[in-house]
């Protein structure tokens, strides 16, 4: 039986293909199908890793904002967006959000307004038109895991406002990182306990009371009502000042309900 190698991989029997792979590649293309086929999205997906890193890597410190992109301007979530993206300019920081409307329009618009960096990962959906008109950084991403990838790595930590599927998403992604030690000393900050006590209340009551989750494990985020306090807490991770859930058995957690 003769073996047929592509690369790393075996083909024997029926597999072995009738042409070669010079052939296949010098052969005109009657239908562009190979566009769709696996190995050609490992190659997309490799491109989209090498062009975020490519963007990115002289970024410098950088705090991450979430929100609903149904947020509407003059809202009190946008209003916030716009003082927490203005402030972390300030503070020395970068502004990443998805690149869209709402609250993530909002924390660019305030980044770019204060002379900083604002960056916006956008993500390729039939509802959604590129990056808001605030980002001066803007990379478009086809999948989301890349684009997620992104969000964490260049990032010191999370700023997260009211918002729906997707902002759970990402923060969800965030605190299991940060549970898993996957990331360290990365600060996750809520803001509006008005909108997250009863997501708070429902982890306490309901997946923590029933053994899914661990006691400590509410201390891996804060929430507050006030932006300066947010502010703040990213400031004191970003100098080494903060104290992670990782060096300290009783670190600072929520508010108390």
């Amino acid at each position: 039986m003769s073996d047929y190698r592509k690369g790393p991989v075996l083909l024997r029997g029926k597999n072995v293909p009738k042409t070669s792979t010079s052939g296949r590649l010098l052969a005109g293309q009657e239908h562009p199908d190979w566009l769709h086929e696996d190995p050609w999205r490992v190659l997309r997906i490799q491109s989209e890793f090498v062009e975020g890193f490519g963007a990115l890597a002289e970024l410098g410190p950088a705090i991450s904002v979430f929100g609903s992109a149904r947020t509407k301007p003059g809202a009190d979530d946008y209003t916030q967006g716009e003082t927490i993206g203005r402030r972390l300019v300030e503070e020395g920081f970068a502004v990443i959000t998805g690149g869209g409307p709402g609250v993530m329009e909002a924390a660019n618009k305030g980044a770019s307004e204060a002379g900083g960096v604002s960056v916006g990962l956008g993500i390729e959906l039939p509802f959604e038109q590129g990056v808001n008109a605030h980002v001066n950084l803007g990379i478009n991403f086809r999948y989301f895991f890349a684009r997620k990838t992104m969000f964490v790595k260049y990032a010191q930590g999370f700023i997260v406002l009211p918002g729906g599927f997707g902002t759970l998403d990402e923060l969800f992604e965030a605190l299991t990182l940060v549970q898993t030690r996957t990331i360290t000393k990365f600060p996750v900050v809520l803001v509006g306990h008005a909108y997250w006590d009863g997501l708070v209340d429902w982890l306490r009551d309901s997946v923590i009371a029933d053994g899914k989750a661990a006691p400590t494990d509410l201390n891996l985020f804060q929430v507050t009502d006030d932006i300066e306090e947010a502010i703040q807490i990213c400031v004191e991770y970003s100098r080494g000042e903060g104290t992670g859930p990782e060096a300290a058995s009783s670190p600072p957690g929520i508010e108390p309900m």
